[in-house]
């Protein structure tokens, strides 16, 4: 049984997840502060955490920087801020998903089912499908569904289509694309991502203009989604 950790400081919250995840056979306990999440998520052992940014003693990106110090536990990040660049820290800190409050309950089962699956494929698979095209990441080749070549991909081109497609559903932040491709120098350069996404999309996606694989959460981040 899979066990989940929820941590938020509604109680209300709290009490009609842990109705709801129990009712789907999920083990699962809660904690309504920073400090009680480390403790549980220590002692319990958790597959997964459901993490409120908002807690009443320590910020919840906080508390993910202290996860992340032993463990890579999937967290998936609940908020009820506006501000986008509190969504951004948390996902930089290590968090893999976001749900921003109010959510659906059916909505937050679907991350947690995907951020599961995510977590126990070891790793990008040699081949995937994008549109027409099939990408090798072991030879860094593209060709088409015939087995015929397809376009040709920059080197920078191919960083950040790597990136992306290690984490298949995983919104992958700005910054950490920017530090990873160009460097930690780089971080506000938003423009060459914007550029270098829209030339992958004119050469993978079957309708660049309406992408299905390769797609962009506003001043969040990109994700890739098979």
């Amino acid at each position: 049984m899979t066990r989940v950790l929820v941590v938020d400081d509604d109680h209300q919250i709290l009490r009609a997840l842990r109705i709801n995840l129990r009712a789907r056979h999920y083990d699962v306990a809660i904690a309504a502060d920073g400090y009680a999440a480390l403790r549980y998520a220590a002692d319990w052992h958790p597959d997964l955490i459901v993490l409120d940014l908002g807690l009443p003693d320590i910020d919840g990106v906080d508390v993910i920087h202290g996860l992340r110090g032993w463990t890579s536990i999937p967290i998936i990040v609940l908020s009820g801020r506006s501000d986008s660049r509190d969504k951004v820290d948390a996902l930089d800190a290590g968090a893999d998903d976001y749900l921003t409050k109010p959510f659906g309950v059916d909505e937050l089962l679907a991350r947690i089912r995907a951020v599961s699956r995510r977590h126990t494929t070891d790793t990008a698979t040699a081949t995937v499908p994008i549109g027409d095209y099939v990408v090798d990441l072991a030879n860094k080749a593209v060709r088409n569904n015939t087995g015929a070549g397809g376009p040709h991909l920059t080197p920078t081109e191919w960083q950040l289509l790597q990136i992306l497609l290690h984490d298949p559903g995983k919104l992958i932040s700005q910054q950490q694309i920017l530090t990873q491709v160009w460097g930690p120098t780089y971080t506000r350069n938003t423009h060459y991502l914007r550029q270098y996404m829209a030339q992958l999309r004119r050469k993978l996606e079957t309708n660049p203009d309406r992408p299905r694989h390769l797609l962009t959460e506003a001043g969040m981040g990109y994700r890739f989604q098979p």
